[in-house]
């Protein structure tokens, strides 16, 4: 049993509602598929967002922490969790939103494979290019130059998109993610048309998400710095009446002694010159 094929079964159903009752070619309806899927996940995209954004706000903390515990990993993962829960931070929240679109991705990939089988009868007199420039989406895409063209702007999208979600990550970590559509240009080019479409629509949609939540969500606010521990210095009235600075253990400054007696010379010598 496929257990894709409830997924298959309602990208199709979907497709068919798109292409038959509102009246998208099917490029279209992929394309407004595509968008429908990201706005159903969106709420877990926001908060995948906020938890980014509070994970790098608490970056520095977290890797002192990794770093004092460096020698002792079962204290180290420990004290980690520890922090997470206090400071409210689910580094797995980043992960939820492509956990959600990988088996819809297999899903319309199965259906896109199958699409002339089992879709495209019914609806023989149907187009299946877009814009005059695709002319199928279950072509491969290599078969045209117009899937190189899409291959080109998936490989820039999917950069784009990395770039901005990738923002918690270490350098090698970043370097890798934004590597990854280079190397997955030679497996996807083997890919149905259809399918590029679907993935560089969610790339946009990422790049857009990106560039406008960062300016709707407010990031949460730093951690408050530490302050010195030195205590304050207080005034305490001295015995000839004039404030002397001391701190909160009562010890006086140094140097506050000397500065009385030289004020005591000083009030003889106008005495005697009198």
């Amino acid at each position: 049993m496929n257990p894709l094929r409830p997924i298959e079964d309602l990208l199709t159903n979907a497709l068919e509602w798109l292409h038959a009752s509102v009246g998208l070619p099917w490029a279209w309806a992929i394309i407004v598929l595509t968008v429908l899927v990201r706005m159903v996940i969106l709420p877990l995209t926001i908060k995948q967002i906020r938890s980014m954004q509070r994970l790098q706000v608490h970056a520095p903390e977290l890797k002192a922490l990794q770093q004092k515990y460096k020698h002792d990993k079962q204290r180290m993962n420990e004290e980690v969790m520890k922090f997470y829960r206090e400071n409210k931070v689910n580094p797995a929240a980043s992960c939820l939103p492509i956990l959600l679109q990988i088996p819809v991705f297999i899903a319309l990939f199965f259906v896109l494979r199958d699409f002339d089988d089992e879709v495209f009868p019914s609806y023989p007199d149907s187009d299946l290019g877009w814009l005059g420039i695709v002319p199928s989406i279950t072509e491969n895409i290599n078969t045209h130059w117009s899937g190189w063209v899409l291959l080109v702007i998936y490989v820039a999208s999917q950069v784009a998109s990395t770039f901005f979600m990738s923002t918690t990550m270490d350098s090698r970590q970043r370097i890798i993610f934004l590597a990854l559509p280079f190397v997955f240009a030679f497996i996807v080019v083997n890919f149905p048309m259809g399918l590029m479409l679907y993935w560089v629509t969610t790339n946009l949609w990422t790049v857009g998400q990106g560039l406008v939540t960062r300016r709707l969500v407010p990031k949460p606010q730093p951690p408050p710095k530490r302050t010195s521990r030195t205590a304050p210095k207080t005034a305490h009235p001295s015995p000839d009446g004039e404030a002397a600075e001391v701190d909160a253990s009562g010890a006086k400054p140094a140097g506050s002694g000397q500065q009385r007696v030289r004020r005591r010379k000083k009030k003889k010598g106008s005495r005697a010159r009198r």
